[in-house]
């Protein structure tokens, strides 16, 4: 466990929880916060996760987001997606991308972290306008975490997966490890379909101070 303000695993002020095969990775805001957080976690952790229900019964938590699950893809498990989709290369920013994620719930659109990523960004136009995009973000010059986001009225045509394709197949082409984090179920059957493995979980909580 580390006190880092700035950690990428959770919000600002917030406290982070990534397990992955029964290992912890813990980061909380504030070194005041290492003792209480410890003791509490003692006893909650598992390889599925964090026990929010024992969790909540040791430390005042005012806000959880999550759990999500965290699923990778080595290279030979990829399942490109090809279905003959114009897939289009934009820079980060680009003013298209913005419209897309204006264009969306405010939940969906932090949900994604589309426009956190540094890479490029690959998306797919229905008559001149994006309705799906995907990029990634690079973790420690190691992991490429995927951002993925969909126009809520061309949800379930595979959109997503399409372009989700595309960046993973830059980021494997790069030799960055894909990570997919998700939380809804619609979003975990995409990555399935793309070979990931499911292999851990991440939260977040808002605690008490």
């Amino acid at each position: 466990m580390t006190a880092s303000a700035g950690s990428v695993l959770c919000p600002p002020g917030w406290t982070g929880i990534v397990v992955l095969g029964g290992a912890a990775l813990v980061t909380v805001p504030e070194a005041g916060l290492v003792g209480p957080v410890r003791r509490a976690l003692t006893g909650c952790l598992g390889e599925d996760g964090v026990d929010l229900a024992r969790l909540s019964e040791r430390l005042e938590v005012r806000e959880v987001l999550g759990p999500a699950t965290l699923a990778y893809l080595d290279a030979d498990e990829f399942v490109p997606c090809h279905v003959g989709v114009d897939v289009e290369r934009l820079a980060v920013g680009d003013r298209d991308v913005s419209g897309l994620v204006a264009g969306v719930d405010e939940r969906d659109a932090d949900e994604s972290g589309l426009e956190e990523v540094g890479s490029g960004v690959w998306v797919v136009r229905e008559g001149g306008d994006v309705v799906a995009a995907a990029g990634y973000r690079t973790w420690s010059g190691v992991a490429a975490h995927l951002s993925v986001l969909t126009a809520g009225e061309f949800r379930g045509r595979g959109l997503g997966r399409v372009v989700a394709s595309a960046a993973v197949a830059d980021a494997l082409g790069e030799g960055l490890l894909p990570q997919w984090r998700a939380r809804p179920e619609a979003s975990r059957r995409v990555a399935r379909a793309l070979g990931f493995r499911e292999l851990g979980s991440q939260v977040s909580l808002r605690v008490e101070r």
